[in-house]
């Protein structure tokens, strides 16, 4: 099976249905991509991620362990990283999580202010990359929503501003409203289980999978493809993850429950896609 294949299977929302309007081969495209803007950049990359649930008021398991493995694979190849995410998802990411890099809380404020610091952000770090994964993205009437259409933008910051204007981005998402849908917004409504409002921030390469964790594992394996090394964590590292960040408070995005499960798939069940790919032994 090709990466796509396995990170777009299981589809319950319907993203695979916006496949066609990316490139066959999208993961090592963006992963290409990735290795040609950093090879030249001493820069670091920034990494974002973190949903809220508004049922549970917490962040969803789904997201952070994508965006965990993506660090460690781009740590393993020399760069230094930096996550990025608000006050409600920072607690997942503790030195007992993260095996490299550092954590920056962007501030929920207003849109003046999250421009000024994003601008900030961005004149100290100077990255040399920017990945989403998971983020909810602004939609046209500079809101954000979750998958039910509620108004989840009292508890989100406005990450988006350190993606607009900048070339060097990546996005990965599932269910249309998040950061890097834009570039499919006039699509995503056209899929009746997707958004009718969804979100418009573009990113330079989208990548869209079933359950976002596995699209951050199926970019992984994109990496080890192109660079001969294997780069892809283990199901067991991905399970013991999950499970330290419900206890620092995520919670499963579909049921809001502290519940051992992603997406509504229980840990087994979950680790399906990161099995498949590591049979695939691209490195």
């Amino acid at each position: 099976m090709q990466i796509e294949t396995i990170v777009l299977s299981h589809d319950v929302r319907g993203i695979s249905k916006l496949k066609d309007y990316l490139p066959a081969d999208s993961y090592t495209a963006g992963a290409q991509f990735i290795l040609n803007e950093i090879r030249d950049n001493d820069g670091p990359v920034i990494i974002t991620t973190g949903f809220y649930i508004s049922a549970a008021k917490a962040p969803e398991t789904d997201g952070p362990p994508g965006a965990i493995a993506i660090g460690n694979a781009l740590a393993a190849l020399g760069k230094e990283v930096i996550y990025v995410t608000d006050g409600y998802a920072a607690p997942l990411f503790t030195d007992d999580v993260l095996e490299t890099g550092r954590v920056v809380v962007f501030p929920i404020v207003d849109h003046e202010t999250s421009k000024k610091f994003a601008r900030k952000l961005r004149n100290e770090i100077k990255p040399a990359f920017l990945i989403s994964i998971e983020r909810a993205g602004l939609s046209q009437d500079k809101k954000y929503l979750d998958m039910a259409g509620r108004d989840i933008t009292a508890y989100t910051a406005k990450i988006d501003y350190l993606f607009y204007g900048q070339e060097n981005t990546l996005g990965i998402g599932d269910g249309g409203n998040e950061i890097g849908m834009g570039n499919l917004a006039q699509y995503i409504p056209a899929v009746e289980t997707l958004p009718d409002n969804p979100a418009v921030t573009c990113v330079t390469k989208l990548l869209l999978a079933s359950i976002s964790n596995w699209g951050g594992y199926g970019l992984v394996a994109a990496l080890s493809k192109l660079t001969g090394k294997n780069l892809l964590p283990s199901v067991d590292w991905e399970k013991e993850v999950v499970r330290k960040i419900i206890e620092k408070g995520a919670v499963d995005g579909v049921s809001g429950k502290a519940i051992l499960a992603v997406d509504n798939l229980d840990l087994d069940k979950n680790a399906w896609a990161l099995t498949e790919l590591n049979k695939l032994q691209v490195w």
